[in-house]
């Protein structure tokens, strides 16, 4: 069995018996039954080359974890400003907050460079590489040029977007080809493999291939939609512990029997965070029986802080929630409570467990894990109801939410007042058609289907390029199957592709 190497933006190794949560704690439990190397940047800063040319190399379990510095320079080039302050806002279609500059640009692919020529030395001729998320656009291509000729996968965890707005920045046809030297492309939804597939026919000249495939020269490339999964058994036991904890019963005896609305995010300006409190006011104005009734509870911990637009918005939220306590409020009763910290994730399930509405309004999401989570997190017997921003990916799984434009302040307003008066009997209805879209999933299962995909990548007979066609709308896809024998398939009739 090759050995699997993992290279992400930043590597969380394990300390003592901690386990990291997320997407860390699903692709350790892959590389632990089959041995396997996590690469990628330490997280710290350094101006000695002793730590940013070489790599620190820990040991835990099977898996190997290699880490390399960056330098003060190429944490704000790189990181700051060409990561988070041009890719970020561009791949969610956010053009007004992005900033561009060629040297930024040049930073970014230098350092793309720099861990190709690190991780060289450390590959073995059978290893299979995963590339993950924006940070890391060139690395297969830098592989490439220095010859490594191991399968290469790359999965993006972000929404990509349509032609038009990739277009939006310069050099957008090369990191298209930076990206066609993968053999398998992941994307969250086949909206994104969509856009994909079109931008690189309109933007690169590659060709569509019968099957979802691509091809650009000689190479074929595979394109899928593998959408990330959570564990929802083990969190639906961790929720329901949660709610026995100390943590949840000081909330409970704060609440006094109000009704919990619940919002927990990064902060992040492509979380809709501005237009969430918005709506939240607009409920209390133009409902009154809801004062006093309801509290709404906003965990948004501080992200990025050097870039910013997330300062301004750390202080948009401050400045908005507090005109809405004091406006809306009263001495006994303070509408919304702001926390800008993280909180443990244990808590966090039994908050999730208390509330009646999980509020998860994001502008454009990848997927949004925090959505099926709360899903995962609720009473069966007495489920809260899930509000969902129709353009997040989880959307597409989880369409018995109440979906929401988030936006549209008065649209995030009527859906409060729906998941406030709706019955048990359909709240239980909407839970289970949200249960049944992921309890069968987890994302063990996820990291093994795309590992699986990509090892078959490159082998299969080559078929002839498509003749070009129009690009439509992408269809909203619906999953079918159970388990990791899951296929991404269509409700409106599309050309015909195979997603996955």
């Amino acid at each position: 069995m090759s050995r699997l190497v993992v290279v992400s933006n930043r590597v969380s190794i394990p300390t003592g018996d901690a386990k990291a949560g997320g997407l860390a704690v699903a692709l350790n439990d892959l590389m632990e039954r089959q041995g396997g190397l996590w690469f990628g940047w330490s997280g710290q800063t350094s101006a000695g080359p002793e730590r940013t040319a070489t790599p620190s190399i820990v040991q835990h379990g099977s898996v190997e974890y290699a880490t390399i510095d960056l330098t003060p320079e190429e944490l704000e080039l790189y990181y700051n400003n060409f990561s988070n302050g041009t890719l970020w806002p561009l791949l969610h279609s956010l053009p007004e907050q992005m900033n561009f500059d060629r040297r930024s640009l040049q930073g970014y692919r230098a350092v793309n460079a720099r861990l190709a020529d690190v991780l060289l030395p450390l590959l073995r001729p059978t290893d299979t590489i995963w590339v993950h998320d924006y940070h890391l656009l060139a690395l297969a291509s830098a592989l490439r040029v220095r010859n490594v000729t191991c399968p290469i996968g790359f999965f993006l965890h972000t929404p990509f977007p349509s032609p038009d707005m990739l277009s939006s920045v310069p050099e957008a046809s090369q990191f298209i080809r930076d990206l066609l030297s993968a053999d398998l492309l992941g994307f969250q939804t086949a909206n994104d493999a969509e856009n994909f597939a079109a931008s690189a026919q309109r933007i690169a000249g590659a060709a569509r291939l019968a099957g979802g495939g691509l091809q650009l020269g000689n190479r074929q490339i595979r394109v899928g939609a593998f959408p990330v999964e959570i564990d929802p058994h083990e969190f639906a036991e961790m929720a329901e512990a949660g709610h026995r904890s100390a943590e949840t019963a000081r909330l409970q005896r704060s609440l006094d029997g109000q009704s919990l609305i619940l919002g927990v995010d990064r902060m992040d300006p492509t979380k809709g965070l501005r237009h969430r409190l918005a709506g939240y006011r607009r409920l209390l104005e133009s409902r009154q029986q809801w004062s006093r009734q309801t509290t709404f509870l906003q965990i948004a911990a501080a992200s990025r802080q050097d870039v910013d637009a997330y300062q301004t918005l750390r202080d948009d939220l401050e400045g908005a929630a507090g005109r809405i306590n004091a406006t809306l409020g009263e001495p006994d009763w303070t509408p919304i409570r702001l926390i800008s910290r993280g909180v443990p994730r244990d808590a966090i399930a039994g908050f999730m467990r208390e509330a009646r509405i999980g509020l998860v309004t994001p502008l454009r999401d990848g997927m949004n894990l925090v959505a099926k989570e709360y899903v995962a997190a609720q009473d069966p017997d007495d489920p809260g109801v899930l509000v969902l921003s129709k353009f997040a990916g989880a959307a597409r799984q989880l369409g018995a939410a109440i979906l929401v434009n988030p936006v549209d302040p008065d649209e995030i307003a009527d859906a409060l007042d729906l998941a406030l008066r709706m019955s048990r009997p359909e709240r239980q209805d909407r839970w289970k058609a949200c249960w049944e879209a992921i309890k069968d999933a987890s994302a063990l299962g996820w990291g093994r289907s795309f590992v699986s995909s990509l090892s078959r990548a490159g082998t299969e007979v080559p078929r002839p390029a498509r003749p070009a066609r129009t690009i439509q709308e992408a269809p909203i896809e619906r999953r079918t199957g159970t388990g990791n024998d899951i296929r991404i398939v269509s409700t409106q009739p599309p050309p015909s592709r195979t997603m996955n």
